[in-house]
């Protein structure tokens, strides 16, 4: 029989035990700041710690990642203060790269927000001052209720520029809480439930219930009335998740990811040329009209090679307008592609008639791998070309080699007629 004494100081050690390795990782995950290190060891138990983690899969060499560390550092500290944190972490993915590998981490830096353990892409602003005020909404209440006048301005002067603001006036929470949750990575959710007539006179809504969308960047609003069935009202929130024309750039082409409509695609010289802009308020009030389809624009000079994917050319006339289906496959419309400067609005709805009758020719995108494949095509035709010159040099440079053999057996044929006729032969032995 095992004595008590000794059970009790068995148990003792092991409380004690399973005490110090609490304190030990509560130590090693503290919220103080700083930015935690993590690695294939400890990273699990650390999204399963905090509520909200924000992690950046880096790579040592990479140069993107040496200016984003300071602006991380920066950003740790005032999100530790939140009540609730937002915790900021980095992790080698070039070290350790199976975690890499289950992440899907395929480019440096890759950020990701981790919200209870769940991981979501993350491709807002990489400032500190920026960053901070991005991750607040994904700790902000999914639906926040405003009492006052005052309350809606700071609502959306916390909110800032970079998600559409949605704000339902007269409406009850529990009408949007579900679509609240579900769009909450790409938008900010509110209910007004008190507010004056000047209010209403300053977002341009003359009846309740009514939902306003806000993009502020773009200096856009748009006001929906009902029905606030969900169905409607999940069609109207999507549809206000973009501009009514988008710029198309490295980072707005990664909001088109999760629309699944089809996107009228004007491509211009310039995006900041003065004609590019007056076209663009034209796009805008298509899209008005247009809003099964997504509106955006990119200029040649901004992107090129994002152009090029599409057969335009500095030798194309711009604007071009073509129907992309954000993947692979778009639909240029037969006799209305390019914009002329002369009544461009009437050349406008002259296009989405013929995409919307059919009057289309379907085309692929020339891809990245495809332009590599071309280009490496073009180096090996160069270096074609190249041995066929040489070919041709060695083989006229042979040509004028055996003339001149010729030459000395001619001159010397001669000699030896010469001195045949001294001999006294005749002239067609000669020959």
């Amino acid at each position: 029989m095992v004595p008590l004494r000794s059970i009790s100081i068995f148990t003792f050690g092991f409380l004690l035990l399973f005490l110090c390795s609490s304190l030990a990782e509560q130590q090693q995950f503290a919220v103080d700041g700083k930015v935690l290190e993590l690695d294939e060891s400890n990273f699990e138990a650390a999204i399963s710690t905090f509520d909200y983690m924000f992690v950046d899969f880096y790579a040592p060499w990479c140069g993107h990642c040496k200016r984003l560390s300071p602006e991380l550092d920066k950003a740790s500290v005032n999100l530790a203060v939140l009540k609730q944190p937002v915790v900021i972490a980095k992790v080698d993915a070039d070290k350790y790269s199976r975690l890499a590998s289950k992440y899907e981490i395929d480019g440096f830096p890759t950020l990701k927000i981790f919200m209870h353990g769940v991981p979501t892409d993350y491709y807002g602003p990489r400032k500190a001052d920026l960053l901070v005020r991005f991750l607040k909404k994904f700790v902000a209440p999914d639906v926040s209720v405003l009492n006052s006048d005052s309350a809606i301005s700071e609502f959306i002067e916390e909110a800032g520029k970079n998600f559409p603001i949605f704000i339902g006036f007269g409406l009850n929470e529990s009408v949007i809480s579900h679509l609240a949750v579900k769009y909450k990575k790409s938008a900010w959710f509110s209910v007004a439930k008190d507010f004056s007539d000047k209010t209403m006179e300053f977002y341009d809504f003359d009846k309740v219930p009514a939902l306003v969308a806000l993009h502020l960047t773009y200096n856009e609003q748009s006001i929906f009335y009902g029905p606030f069935e969900e169905k409607f009202l999940e069609d109207y929130i999507k549809q206000s998740l973009l501009p009514l024309v988008l710029p198309i750039n490295q980072d707005t082409q990664k909001s088109l990811k999760d629309d699944k409509r089809k996107i009228v695609l004007t491509i211009v010289e310039d995006e900041d040329d003065e004609r590019s802009k007056g076209l663009v308020k034209l796009l805008k009030a298509a899209a008005s009209a247009n809003r099964d389809l997504v509106f955006a624009f990119v200029g040649f000079e901004q992107w090129q090679d994002f152009a090029e994917s599409f057969e335009v050319s500095k030798k194309i006339k711009l604007p071009k307008m073509i129907v992309w289906d954000g993947d692979v496959e778009y639909f240029s419309v037969i006799g209305s592609d390019s914009v002329e400067d002369e009544d461009q609005g009437s050349q406008i709805t002259r296009f989405l008639k013929g995409y919307r009758e059919g009057s289309v020719i379907q085309k692929h995108i020339i891809s990245d791998d495809y332009k590599a494949f071309r280009n490496s095509m073009f180096l090996i035709g160069a270096l074609i070309l190249v041995l066929v010159v040489i070919l041709v040099s060695m083989m006229m440079q042979s040509v004028k080699e055996e003339p001149s053999r010729e030459q000395v057996d001619h001159s010397t044929s001669l000699s030896e007629a010469r001195e045949a006729l001294r001999s006294g032969d005749k002239q067609d032995k000669i020959d």
